[in-house]
């Protein structure tokens, strides 16, 4: 119901969170348990507004937290988020390397500019999501975990199965903070084999 989705984006602005997607993230940790202590070093890409950098920052534990996203974060993180402003389609695989050699956890909540034409929507969605998941392939450390954003579409089934080759554990999972009427979902790989898996 409309109703029900509505209830994020007030209780954002109630509790001064930056965005509704805040709640998209605390619901996938709490089924998936992403931030335990051992993960140490995490990145989102297409971080702007910010609003899953305000729930990584959060939670307890020391951590290095990276960002990278085309566009500015108005908001100023306190404790720092070592921040790049770059097309993620031309970030560096070792963009991060002075902060941290690779990362425990990757998480992009990137989603393209929709143009209400669906087949579009999905294309440019899960080219999103190729870059995020070329990223952590190259970044992440055995035993990471990887979640990202896609739109369902016909292709969405191939890239969940190439994940599965990379991943001990692949799942999707849709929010209760995504609207009803987006086709909208996130894919959790965890345990992450290799690429040459």
């Amino acid at each position: 119901m409309r109703e029900l989705h509505d209830r994020y984006f007030r209780q954002a602005k109630r509790e001064g969170k930056l965005a509704r997607s805040y709640y998209k993230l605390a619901a996938i940790d709490r089924r998936e348990k992403l931030f335990t202590p051992q993960v140490k070093n995490i990145i989102d890409l297409g971080a702007a507004p910010g609003s899953w950098l305000e729930y990584v920052l959060e939670q307890p534990a020391s951590r290095v937290v990276c960002a990278a996203d085309l566009k500015v974060i108005a908001k100023k993180f306190k404790p720092s988020v070592h921040f790049i402003q770059r097309d993620i389609n031309d970030l560096p695989l070792d963009a991060f390397a002075p902060f941290c050699d690779k990362f425990d956890l990757v998480l992009s909540d990137m989603a393209p500019n929709t143009t209400g034409v669906k087949i579009v929507d999905q294309a440019r969605s899960l080219e999103l999501c190729e870059v995020a998941a070329r990223f952590a392939a190259q970044n992440l450390r055995a035993g990471g975990a990887f979640v990202a954003k896609i739109f369902a579409g016909e292709a969405t089934p191939d890239f969940v199965a190439r994940l599965r080759t990379h991943f001990a554990e692949v799942k999707t999972y849709k929010p209760d903070a995504s609207r009803d009427e987006s086709f909208e979902f996130y894919v959790i790989g965890k345990d992450f084999q290799g690429i040459n898996n």
